[in-house]
């Protein structure tokens, strides 16, 4: 009998982007099921609220069926380890991504060797986007619509007012 491979793929999701969800679309093909993590930091401000990003998220991956929305304080591979997943999934979308989340790997594989990071490059066309950039877009009234869901730009537009055009 095999064991459900799951997958966690953690973030602030401040707001979630197209990027985000085609990571989630092509981790749920990979895995039986994926946990997509919602981290809380202490230190962070984020500009969506924390249940603001859960139920951004439960919105925009309601049609990705092994998909669930969790959250967790601390450490993602202490998280990793609490929910029995085996794989933590991790986006990259650029070269420079790529040396601190291999750091990351490297450390997690050292805490806890029975939890293995899978590197998911980004497609070409999200390969800029970010949330960071989405966010400045939509504080100067831009269309992030080509970058974020119908449900975010909304959200956007709720946050910044009439500065934040469709």
């Amino acid at each position: 009998m095999s064991k459900e491979l799951l997958a966690v793929y953690a973030g602030s999701f401040d707001p979630i982007t197209f990027g985000h969800l085609d990571l989630i679309q092509r981790a749920s093909t990979l895995f039986d099921q994926v946990i997509i993590a919602v981290g809380r930091h202490p230190t962070k401000s984020p500009l969506f609220s924390y249940s603001e990003r859960l139920e951004l998220l439960r919105k925009t991956t309601s049609e990705v069926p092994n998909a669930r929305i969790d959250s967790f304080e601390g450490l993602l591979i202490q998280y990793c380890q609490r929910v029995g997943a085996r794989v933590i999934v991790r986006g990259l979308r650029a070269a420079t991504d790529f040396e601190y989340e291999l750091q990351i790997a490297h450390a997690n594989a050292d805490m806890n060797p029975g939890i293995d990071t899978v590197f998911l490059p980004t497609r070409t066309h999200y390969g800029f986007v970010s949330a960071s950039l989405v966010r400045e877009i939509a504080s100067h009234g831009g269309d992030v619509s080509h970058y974020a869901p119908a449900a975010v730009c909304d959200a956007l537009r709720a946050k910044f007012g009439a500065a934040a055009k469709p």
